[in-house]
């Protein structure tokens, strides 16, 4: 009880009891104290929980349909970014072409795009069927792929043969869709408790990734409540991932989604916590924040997986990479039944190649699938068609490139998948023929040589060629697609240890120098490129004055010259790295759109001709520091005795002078970058003139280098002077 409640008594303690009793008996009689008492308890958050929702919750409200014919009527939310609803649709049918319909004109037109319903409809190239008869139903709309309901202005119910608006509703301008909301990890406060990031997917839903619990507690559970002081024994048990109420068990490294009860959301409460109900204790938790803008729980994450009816189980399976990748494959009807299980982190793909040549592997005209895991979306695994045309990243045209990028379509159908104690597990089906020019026809009478590799999504949730751990052409890896018994592995990928952890080199950093050169090298695997910026990598970035990606300090007003060995032939799109700096931490200028170029600043290294199409003008020779044998950054503990593994190769030609004059208007930060693709540079600090840039503890400096190589210099010197002196 509160203080007002403790007051209240002590009064009634003062009186006699008699006269207290009286009294008692009195107020609580009275009308005005029953309301008194009524607001009393409504005002005081201390004494009920977070406050209920009085109706259900469907997302953010658009608005209602406005109806011109055909009954047209509902109410319409924004669930996610590209996912509506319509609660209470009506519609009498009787429309001889009518879909629902969106466009980003002022007002409904011809102009727009179909929003297929049914759902199954969504992805497919033909239309779905026209809009039947709906008597208040409620439908859950998907955008088609690619879109999101910012791009759009309104919806409609449109007749197409007519050119028709039976009815209409306007996205406002300011509208901020529902979004997931990513939580911190469990506090680890005992028996191993631990994750990663929590996600809230929708308002009944969590994901939890990596999860770690010893299955010690006698009395565990999930348990959530109210409060913002934590855990306490009045909150309520909640169910398991597998909808069960049982104690707790252990759990090692799996991938979980809780559902709140149909009475709760996430709003409701304020933590989620495991909790050991017989000692009350608090094995760890995490707060949910207040005022969430997350999707509705109307099931728009959840799609039944499409398991083949004929299947019996594998019979052929393979391990890869050191048993890092588990491949299992047999012939079902007309397809390929694929199943592909990695130990890989969640933003790394397995790469699965068909050499197109019989008997050789070949890169270059191969036909590929790609399998990754994106935790929170909708459509959580991933099986993508690709063809390799050269071993660079993809630039739209050329490269490493998903068939729907280059007027293909992606041939390949995920069945199933899940993700366990850091493995990826894919079960996906491919057709023996396409009939399409990128994707390679699979012969069936014959053995196929096959690549395997892992690699890091880069962005656009696209594979990056050059990374990570890949079958070569002398490993010459064969397997007969319509054969039985090809069975040699010998456990799971989850009951392998994983690889043990390596520490980042320490970041590099340039000061005081105003001459640079600018060549393409390794990223450096675990200890480089990305555990240093955070950011996927193709597997090359910048070395400049041969150091790998240092951040570099510049003065304003001071001019700057790079010597840039990037190479020069843009028909070559792997060995072609244009040098430019720019606002974008990302970079790859060369590859965007128009409106994605326009978010850029550019200092040097790019200029506009007459119709403001930019083009790179810092394209030197290509110089590459390449390993000498295999990359050896793992047993690599310094940099410095990576550079000893490498070689520096160049072409014959010229390098290519940038000359940079720093403006007194540049940003404090901005990026060296490659104009054709992302992901290449890192950081320029800028600071005025006379301020000297501050380096970072630990980390590697050429001022710090260049003063001690000069005390040595000077030193010598001194010594050499005082000997001829005959002073010693």
């Amino acid at each position: 009880m509160d203080g007002s409640q403790v007051f209240s008594l002590s009064l009634f303690h003062r009186i006699s009891p008699q006269k207290g009793g009286r009294l008692m008996r009195s107020m609580f009689s009275s009308p005005c104290f029953l309301v008194a008492a009524l607001l009393l308890l409504l005002s005081n958050p201390a004494l009920g929980a977070r406050e209920k929702h009085e109706k259900e919750y469907y997302g953010k409200l658009i608005g209602n349909f406005n109806s011109y014919a055909h009954r047209v009527g509902g109410k319409v939310y924004a669930v996610d970014e590209d996912t509506l609803f319509i609660k209470g649709f009506t519609y009498d049918g009787l429309g001889p072409d009518a879909y629902f319909w969106m466009g980003k004109t002022s007002q409904p037109a011809p102009m727009g795009v179909i929003v297929p319903y049914p759902v199954e409809y969504s992805g497919e190239k033909r239309d779905p069927p026209v809009l039947k008869n709906y008597d208040s139903q409620d439908i859950l709309l998907h955008l088609p792929d690619g879109f999101k309901i910012k791009d759009f202005k309104w919806l409609s119910v449109w007749c197409r043969r007519f050119t028709v608006n039976f009815g209409d509703v306007y996205i406002p301008n300011e509208l901020v869709p529902p979004s997931r909301k990513v939580l911190p990890e469990f506090m680890r406060l005992a028996h191993g408790l631990r994750s990663g990031n929590i996600t809230i997917l929708d308002a009944r839903t969590f994901y939890i990734p990596n999860l770690h619990y010893d299955g010690a507690g006698p009395d565990a559970y999930f348990f959530v409540g109210t409060g913002r002081g934590g855990p306490h024994s009045a909150g309520r048990k909640i169910p398991n991932e597998k909808g069960s109420l049982e104690v707790l068990q252990g759990y090692e490294g799996e991938d979980i989604e809780l559902t709140l009860p149909s009475d709760l959301t996430v709003m409701d409460i304020d933590w989620l916590a495991v909790w050991c109900v017989a000692y009350k204790h608090n094995f760890g938790h995490v707060f949910i924040p207040k005022d969430l803008n997350v999707p509705p729980a109307l099931g728009q994450f959840r799609q039944p997986p499409e398991h083949p009816a004929d299947e019996k189980g594998f019979t052929n399976c393979r391990e890869f990479l050191n048993r890092k990748v588990q491949l299992k494959w047999n012939a079902v009807g007309s397809y390929i039944h694929f199943e592909i299980s990695a130990r890989i982190p969640e933003d790394n793909y397995v790469a699965l190649g068909f050499s197109r040549e019989r008997g050789i592997t070949k890169m270059v005209g191969a036909d590929a699938i790609i399998v990754y895991h994106t935790p929170h979306d909708r459509k959580k695994f991933h099986a993508d068609d690709y063809y390799m045309t050269a071993k660079s990243q993809c630039d739209g045209k050329h490269g490493v490139c998903p068939d729907s990028r280059i007027q293909g379509k992606n041939d390949v159908s995920v069945i199933d998948g899940y993700r366990k104690n850091g493995v990826t597990t894919v079960l996906f089906k491919r057709p023996f023929t396409t009939g399409e020019s990128n994707t390679y026809d699979l012969d069936l009478d014959n053995e196929v040589n096959i690549m395997l590799a892992i690699g890091v999504l880069n962005n656009r949730k696209e594979a990056n060629y050059h990374y990570g751990e890949r079958t070569s052409p002398e490993d010459d890896e064969r397997i007969m697609l319509k054969g039985k018994g090809d069975h040699t592995c010998l456990t799971t990928p989850e009951a392998t240890q994983s690889s043990p952890q390596v520490k980042p080199w320490p970041a590099a950093i340039i000061d005081g120098v105003t001459n640079f050169t600018a060549r393409i090298g390794p990223t450096g695997g675990k200890r480089g490129y990305t555990a240093l910026t955070g950011q996927p990598s193709w597997g090359i970035a910048w070395y400049i004055n041969d150091m790998l990606i240092p951040e570099i300090y510049v003065e304003r007003g001071k001019t700057y010259y790079f010597q840039v060995e990037g190479g020069d032939n843009p028909q070559n799109p792997s060995r072609y790295h244009p040098f430019y700096i720019t606002s974008s931490p990302e970079g790859g200028l060369g590859q965007k759109s128009e409106y994605e170029r326009n978010q850029q600043r550019v200092f040097a290294g790019v200029q506009f001709d007459t119709e403001r199409y930019p083009y790179a003008t810092a394209a030197g020779r290509y110089c590459e520091w390449q390993h000498k044998t295999v990359d050896k950054s793992t047993e690599s503990k310094t940099f410095e005795e990576y550079m000893k593994t490498l070689r520096l190769e160049c072409d014959d030609g010229e390098p290519k002078t940038l000359t940079w004059t720093v403006d007194i208007n540049t940003p404090d930060l901005v990026y060296y970058q490659c104009y054709t693709h992302n992901n290449l540079g890192w950081k320029i600090r800028v600071t005025d003139a006379g301020i000297r840039g501050r380096r970072t503890a630990g980390a590697s400096s050429v001022v710090a280098s260049s003063l001690s190589f000069s005390l040595v210099i000077v030193s010598s010197a001194i010594l050499t002077f005082l000997q001829r002196m005959s002073i010693l």
